[in-house]
Order: structure tokens, then sequence, then C-alpha cells
């Protein structure tokens, strides 16, 4: 398994996930989505690059063009809600892609401290054979990605896993590490982050990634 930290890189993306940390730039709603859809996009073309090609000749007006182009069947899983606008991003670049959803949340129980993750919906094209691409903005305990993985291998066995993250804490890097299949996962993260808080929230992180893509939700 490889895990790959895209923040140890100097690259533009790095001011995009800056603003989304930022208190003051979080007060524009559009802008933090947009961020968080850049992000997916740059992260999808990070993931083209370990993909299977071959040449395709192409018309021209002129003659014929020969290019190396993406060959492998994709399927974009994203855990909702916070997730739909990084899924965007990665549309953008796979445009081919088949797509898949989970609903998986965190359900507190009376202290509102402690938590079980709870899955209550997925739409999943099969998914035998094709590269699945795990998308979800911010990674804590890495419970949710794992229920969710469990719950789309209903689908079939994916070919290769990526993992792809926004902000991840170290923990939930070591989680993924030890409970996805070896060989044939690998985690991306655009940061990674040292600890979780009390309430399992990424510290520094950015906050509720969701409430600030979304506005703020009940309960």
């Amino acid at each position: 398994m490889k895990t790959i930290n895209l923040s140890e890189q100097n690259t533009i993306l790095n001011r995009f996930v800056s603003e989304l940390r930022d208190v003051d730039v979080q007060r524009d709603s559009m802008r933090f989505r947009r961020n968080i859809e850049r992000i997916g996009e740059i992260m999808a073309y990070e993931i083209s690059k370990t993909l299977d090609y071959s040449s395709l000749e192409t018309q021209t007006p002129l003659g014929t063009s020969t290019t190396n182009v993406p060959v492998d069947s994709l399927v974009i899983a994203t855990i909702l809600r916070a997730g739909l606008v990084y899924h965007h991003g990665f549309l953008n670049c796979f445009d081919k892609a088949e797509n898949a959803f989970v609903s998986a949340y965190r359900k507190y129980r009376e202290n509102h401290q402690s938590f079980h993750i709870h899955i209550e919906y997925i739409a999943s094209p099969r998914i035998d054979g094709k590269v699945l691409i795990l998308t979800d903005p911010m990674l804590a305990t890495g419970g949710s990605m794992d229920l969710s993985y469990q719950a789309l291998t209903t689908k079939g066995e994916p070919k290769h896993i990526h993992i792809a993250t926004i902000i991840a804490s170290r923990q939930a890097i070591e989680y993924c590490e030890r409970n996805f299949p070896q060989d044939k996962t690998t985690i991306w993260a655009a940061a990674i982050d040292p600890e979780l808080n009390e309430s399992a929230y990424i510290v520094p992180g950015l906050g509720d990634a969701g409430d600030l893509a979304y506005g703020e939700k009940e309960g």
C-alpha cells in the first residue's frame, strides 16, 4: 500500500488547501465549494498518471494523430454530503467514469461525544475489475471510508482502490493502511494533520466541511 501526501510538493494545490482552512475565506461558501472542486480536479490528474494506457489513433483534418489514452474503467464513489462538490471535481476530469454514492454519517450517542458510523443508502454500478476511487474531503477516523468500501464490495471486487481525501488525520491514514487491501490500495491526501480532538474532529483541520459547503444541519 502506498500513501501519497501531496502537500509535500510545492504546487498550487497548497494554496487551495490553505484557503479551505482560513476562517475568513470560509465565510464565502461559494469559494469554499470551488476550492474543493479544484482540489478534486488536481487529485484526479495525479491519479490519472497511475492508470493503464493504450494508443489511440485520431483522424484530424490534415492527417492521423496517435495518443496514449487511459483504458481503465473507473467508478467514482463519494460519501455524502460534503463529498458532492469534491466528486464533481473528479468527474470534470474523468467524464466517462461511472458513479456511486454512499450515505455514511456519524450517529452520536446521548453524551454527544461518542458515536457510531451509520450507513443508510448506497447507489452503485458493478465495480468488478474496475478502478474504484473513494472520495471524501475529510478523513478523520477512517471508519466511514472503511464501512463505505465494505458496502460497495456487495457490487463486486475492484481492480484497484484509490482513497482520495483533502485533509486526513494521521490516525485515519494508519487505520486505512491496516484495514484496506494491501496489494491494491493507494491513499491520496492533500494534507495530513497530526491529531483528532475529543469529538474526533481533525486538528488543525478546517471544521465541518459539509456545513461550510452547504449550510449547518440540525442535530
